[in-house]
């Protein structure tokens, strides 16, 4: 018996999630084939004033093929001046949305635009140094499921 050898890209032999999201208002869906090799919580001023929040919480893949199966035309970026920091949202209702560099396959996705469940862990809060001085013992603060009476 002959065996012979199939050479394959690496993308195509490492099992990739595939995801599906949308922004708040659904103008902009979209599908995402990747795996996530790290999940931040982002405590940086550039992600609290992105998201109006404690932390940016971040899925980044560098093996993504990303699909925009509606409101592609809707999606705008913001790159902060002097800075790595980009973020894209829909130009309709302001929702955060994947940033994809389509050509190094890199993607960063708002882990709360996807509408699939997520198997990555989280990995780490990241620049703690900045977290805002109002985000301290949350898990202290009293938890209800929907908005209290």
């Amino acid at each position: 018996m002959q065996l012979h050898s199939i050479s394959l890209p690496l993308k195509a032999i490492i099992m990739r999630e595939i995801h599906k999201g949308s922004c708040l208002c659904g103008t902009v869906q979209f599908e995402i084939q990747a795996t996530f090799k790290k999940f931040f919580f982002c405590h940086c001023s550039h992600c609290r004033k992105g998201t109006g929040s404690a932390h940016g919480s971040n899925l980044f893949a560098f093996d993504a093929d990303f699909t925009c199966s509606a409101g592609e035309e809707a999606i705008k970026s913001y790159n902060v001046p002097s800075s790595r920091h980009r973020r894209s949202f829909c130009e309709s209702c302001g929702s955060p949305v994947p940033t994809y560099d389509r050509e190094n396959s890199f993607i960063v996705v708002p882990a709360g635009s996807l509408d699939t469940p997520v198997s990555a862990e989280p990995t780490a809060h990241i620049f703690m140094g900045s977290k805002a001085n109002w985000d301290e013992k949350l898990e202290d603060v009293a938890k209800f499921d929907e908005l209290p009476k």
